[in-house]
């Protein structure tokens, strides 16, 4: 039996002239001639340019749907008279979508031309009265110097204005300026003409339990032919600093090379003396990465102590171990400390140090006695620190000695239960009394040089049954102090968030600000 083909060749054309904005689109259906006769020629052909009406398009569609039907009607009426011809024929039909360029030429063909205006100006001078009426105000800051005068300070400042400077010589709050330490950052803003109209001076709070939180400002401004003066008490505010470095002669060299202050240096020793020993066993080549806090008043990084807040958090790679550990505080019962990152406490039933800044001059082991000139085991670890540095207690305890011991000088001892105590030697104050009940890091006492000492240190000794231990062993084997479980969620959030800072500041050499 023959088969019939069914050339079914259509063509959707969209088209049209196009706008700048918006294209516009016709429909036409475009039969094949060799479909009349066939049940689609009743479709007729789309040929008039232009943007059709709506009812033109749903006529044209309705046309398709027409034509569709009757090739449905006829393959139902002649089944056996198509074959897979009819699918080749049916690829014929196309689908054909193209653009009308837009009407409007090029803009980059366009011809371009320049327009030239005649500006008039004002005269110069009338343009310099115009600046002269506007104020001009000039601040410069300074450090005060050992030898600076009201005066002196100003012409650095760029201001000469003798009526300010008898305010700071003449006034009570006024001679505060340059009362005190150098290094003092003033700040002076004066007009075009060098009159001061303005001193701000911050320095550290005047009670002592805020110098490490606040500061003061120091306020001085012009109000017509006279100065007032006035200070306040503001908070300081902390920024995030991240730190690294490594070792190649000591801690604080590497803390030196790297920029980082010498109070985080202590508080880092801190952190990991009941990890590491400091002086005997740092190793070329160990690492550290740590992030703290700066303080800043008004902005601006203090210049007086550290200039630095608490260290927030550190890593320590010592002979290829990792410690870490991170300061946290316990929203609930407010209590601090640093803490492993699996939340053992870092600070145990004894102290490592019975300082919290140090630099130790001498290990547990034998050494040339400075006084008698021979060699003699020395029992204990020596401090070296200036004189009146705090020197704290170990642990909690009873002081079963406080006053002169030949050898020793003044001497503090404290029991802390069973046949433990410690010994605190050369001491130049003694702070504490016999029978006293004392806590963990209480000052017991500051650093001197009593009795046979060549120089200020703090000669420390921890004795178990009488016998002379080495105090470091002693901290490390003491009981460690586990974090509360209620605090355990808030804990595990600040480890997460450290552990991020900790691998930045691990990527580089020196400090840069996190904030």
């Amino acid at each position: 039996m023959s088969s019939r083909t069914l050339p079914l060749n259509f063509t959707l054309r969209f088209g049209g002239v196009a706008s700048a904005t918006q294209p516009r689109w016709i429909l036409g259906l475009r039969r094949c001639s060799p479909c009349v006769g066939t049940g689609l020629a009743g479709i007729a052909p789309a040929t008039t340019p232009g943007k059709p009406s709506v009812t033109v398009l749903q006529k044209r569609i309705q046309q398709l749907q027409n034509g569709l039907k009757r090739a449905e009607a006829f393959a139902a009426k002649h089944p056996r008279a198509l074959n897979a011809s009819v699918l080749g024929a049916l690829s014929c039909f196309a689908v054909t979508a193209f653009g009308i360029a837009p009407m409007a030429p090029d803009a980059a063909e366009l011809p371009r031309r320049t327009l030239v205006e005649s500006v008039a100006t004002n005269d110069i001078a009338v343009q310099l009265d115009e600046l002269a009426s506007h104020a001009v105000a000039l601040t410069r800051s300074e450090a005060t110097r050992s030898s600076d005068t009201p005066d002196s300070l100003l012409r650095r400042a760029g201001a000469f204005d003798p009526v300010a400077a008898a305010f700071l010589r003449a006034d009570l709050l006024g001679r505060r300026v340059l009362q005190g330490r150098s290094g003092r950052m003033v700040h002076v803003t004066a007009d075009a003409s060098g009159q001061v109209q303005k001193i701000v001076v911050r320095f550290p709070a005047e009670r002592v339990e805020q110098q490490g939180s606040h500061f003061t400002r120091l306020t001085i401004e012009r109000d017509g032919s006279r100065f007032t003066a006035r200070t306040e008490t503001a908070p300081l505010q902390a920024q995030v600093a991240l730190g690294s470095g490594s070792i190649r002669t000591s801690l604080f060299a590497a803390t030196d090379d790297a920029n980082i202050p010498d109070a985080i240096a202590s508080q880092m020793a801190d952190m990991f003396s009941g990890d590491i020993d400091f002086h005997r066993e740092l190793r070329k080549g160990d690492r550290f990465s740590i992030v703290y806090e700066t303080l800043t008043a008004d902005g601006e990084p203090i210049q007086w102590d550290s200039g630095v807040g608490r260290l927030l958090a550190g890593e320590f790679t010592n002979n290829g171990r990792t410690y870490s550990a991170v300061y946290f505080k316990d929203s609930a019962s407010g209590k601090a400390s640093f803490y492993g990152f699996d939340g053992q406490s870092k600070r145990r039933t004894f102290l490592a140090s019975p300082m919290e800044f140090s630099r130790i001059t001498s290990g547990f082991a034998m050494r040339f006695h400075p006084i008698h000139n021979t060699w003699r085991q020395h029992n204990g670890v020596d401090y070296g620190a200036p004189t009146g540095t705090a020197v704290r207690s170990v642990g909690e305890g009873m002081v079963e000695m406080a006053g002169w011991q030949n050898g020793f000088g003044n001497v503090v001892q404290v029991r802390h239960g069973g046949d433990r105590s410690t010994v605190y030697a050369h001491l130049s104050k003694i702070d504490v009394k016999k029978g006293q009940r004392i806590e963990q890091g209480q000052r017991v006492g500051a650093v001197g040089s009593t009795g046979w000492a060549t120089g200020p240190h703090l000669h420390f000794e921890f004795r178990v049954g009488g016998r002379h231990m080495d105090p470091r062993a002693i901290a490390r084997a003491s009981e460690a102090i586990t974090l509360p479980g209620y605090a355990r969620g808030q804990f595990l959030q600040t480890v997460a968030s450290v552990k991020t800072q900790l691998a930045v500041a691990e990527t580089m050499d020196g400090v840069v600000a996190a904030d």
